[in-house]
């Protein structure tokens, strides 16, 4: 505990139902901005994969041009040759120079040939990922102007609430101030473990107000006592009477 001064169990217990309306009003908050942040995120998630494949596609695109150029020079090596043979074949001396020659112009032609073919591959896979490019930056457009409108309306509601909960969490520093770490530590378990966030319940119509299980009567005269911190025995909620709920004010 923070201080050294001995805290009553009434002034705990009502530090701690004030923990669990101070907490219960910043829920109310942030439930009020909904599923924004995760929207948010998830957009942010999205446009970055989606510039992420941009670049990808790109440099695909640019190894593949650079592939073409390298093409284009060996049919530039290629024909040369061919010219290269073909004047030598001028001045062939027999019949195995001659065969020879016409070999290597015949295997220079095949090169042309298949690499035409290559550029020509390339050039419409090209083509393929540009159109993805295009398809890619009308989905990132797309999801750029929801982001914007997202954050805009997440914006708005976290400026319209910022100011009380600044204020609730002012509040909430001086609740814990009095509440021990075991207590706390306690109610925070529980409160992350249920759905409606309640730590502290509030005993209503003879039940417990976080689970609805009945408390016996005589288990409701030591809680109202406030002599010691009791739970309920089915969701380990610490338990308060309607009356000290009632006296608690923020």
């Amino acid at each position: 505990m923070a201080g050294t001064t001995e805290i009553s169990v009434e002034q705990k217990l009502k530090a701690l139902y004030k923990l669990q309306v101070i907490d219960s009003k910043i829920d109310k908050l942030k439930s009020v901005r909904g599923e924004l942040p995760i929207e948010v995120a998830d957009l942010e998630d999205d446009i970055a994969g989606l510039e992420t494949r941009n670049e990808n596609i790109s440099l695909e695109i640019k190894n593949l041009e650079e592939a073409i150029s390298t093409n284009k020079l060996r049919i530039t090596e290629a024909k040369s040759n061919i010219k290269k043979y073909e004047k030598q074949l001028d001045n062939v001396k027999n019949n195995r120079e001659f065969e020879a020659l016409n070999k290597e112009i015949e295997i220079a032609g095949l090169e042309v040939q298949a690499a035409e073919k290559r550029i020509k591959n390339f050039e419409f896979e090209i083509e393929q990922k540009k159109a993805s490019i295009e398809t890619l930056n009308v989905e990132l457009e797309g999801r750029k102007t929801d982001l914007k409108n997202k954050k805009a309306e997440l914006d708005m509601i976290v400026e319209e609430t910022e100011k009380e909960e600044k204020d609730l969490n002012v509040l909430r520093s001086e609740a814990n101030h009095v509440i021990e770490d075991r207590l706390r530590i306690s109610y925070e378990r529980i409160r992350n473990s249920v759905k409606n966030g309640l730590g502290v319940a509030v005993i209503v119509r003879d039940s417990c107000g976080g689970c609805f299980s009945k408390i016996p009567p005589q288990r409701q005269l030591d809680i109202k006592q406030r002599k010691k911190i009791l739970v309920c025995e089915h969701c380990g909620r610490v338990l308060v009477d309607t009356q000290l709920s009632e006296e608690v004010t923020l």
